[in-house]
């Protein structure tokens, strides 16, 4: 599968060199409206640069785009792309609104092309490891969850945050690990939620000042289909300390996960009243995160004519929830129904 990046910016060299490394992928090239971006992204990982985003996609050998622009340009860039028949990964989130999410569900599904989206953590070997325990009855029918996304101030190492701040801490972080939960145990069907800003005042790294445009505290309270209890927990002012990763509670016992992140993360199980021990992960872990790991599952979904899971479907019933998050916020916390379902992912083959 040829595959070409719509920007190069912050990410892109992981995606590029995860490509680079993977047979199962080649990289066309990159395009970015910043001047000297993609080409210092092709230079350094190899393919073309592209002049601008309809060059990109006018090039008849590019099989998928994947979408690495800021947020706010997310929806605009896969329509585009889709239209042109191409099929799409979107980093995170999929749209900013689930109407948008939805028009571009509907529009890949009319082109017959695929629409995959980020977070694709699920796909790691920890979290297939306590999901495939989980299947296994380890800690017994999960009632609660806690799921913790404290991620700091982010100027304090990127460059200008700012896009990242105007969507908040449950749209860049909090995703990750709403995403494999709702994988496991099915879609949210309702929604309550708190929000404040802790800290308005921040200093970019060249030291301009600015004031997050979104809250950067939230904590949502979600029940999903199966009936699980979820506590989601979002922030850029705690950072990622104690209080971070995932607690799947259940009748018989715990499973805890450091981090919903890293294919590597430890894995730990605790039997009810007993006491936590490391679990092995069902095969050898990738270091880190894959970042190409979900495009080389989409290539062979392709080739195999079998549903891909990082299903559009799924990431567009994550963004309902943030639109759900939004309006219990506007109603001081009230509970907001949310009713988008998505086919549930298979597991992967080495974790059955």
């Amino acid at each position: 599968m040829r595959v070409g990046l719509a920007g190069a910016g912050n990410i892109a060299g992981r995606y590029a060199a995860a490509i680079v490394n993977a047979p199962e992928l080649e990289l066309a090239g990159a395009t970015d409206p910043r001047a000297g971006r993609a080409a210092a992204l092709v230079g350094a990982h190899g393919g073309v640069e592209y002049p601008n985003l309809e060059a990109l996609l006018a090039d008849e050998a590019v099989d998928t785009v994947v979408n690495l622009t800021s947020p706010q340009a997310h929806f605009e860039v896969s329509e585009a792309a889709l239209t042109a028949g191409k099929h799409v990964h979107s980093e995170k989130p999929l749209a900013l609104t689930h109407d948008e999410a939805r028009a571009l569900v509907e529009r890949a599904s009319r082109n017959g092309v695929r629409l995959s989206s980020a977070p694709t953590t699920l796909l790691g070997e920890a979290p297939q490891t306590a999901w495939k325990l989980i299947r296994e009855g380890a800690i017994g029918e999960v009632r609660a969850i806690y799921a913790e996304a404290n991620w700091g101030r982010l100027e304090a190492w990127h460059p200008d945050p700012r896009t990242l701040y105007a969507v908040g801490p449950l749209i860049d972080v909090g995703v990750y690990p709403l995403t494999i939960v709702t994988a496991m145990f099915g879609p949210a069907r309702s929604v309550q939620a708190f929000a404040k800003t802790l800290e308005p005042e921040r200093t970019r790294l060249d030291g301009s000042p600015f004031t997050p445009a979104a809250p950067d505290f939230i904590v949502a309270s979600v029940e999903l289909a199966d009936g699980v209890l979820v506590r989601l927990t979002a922030s850029f002012y705690v950072g990622p300390g104690k209080q971070r990763g995932l607690e799947l509670h259940g009748d018989d016992g715990s499973l805890y996960l450091p981090t919903w992140a890293e294919a590597d993360s430890r894995i730990e199980l605790q039997a009810r009243g007993g006491e936590y021990a490391t679990i092995p992960p069902v095969r050898e872990p990738f270091h880190g995160i894959d970042w190409g790991r979900a495009l080389v599952e989409l290539a062979e979904a392709v080739e195999a004519g079998r549903p891909h899971r990082s299903s559009g479907e799924h990431a567009a019933h994550v963004v309902e929830v943030f639109d759900a998050v939004r309006r219990s916020l506007e109603q001081g916390g009230l509970a907001v129904e949310v009713h988008s379902d998505f086919r549930r992912p298979e597991p992967m083959d080495w974790a059955q």
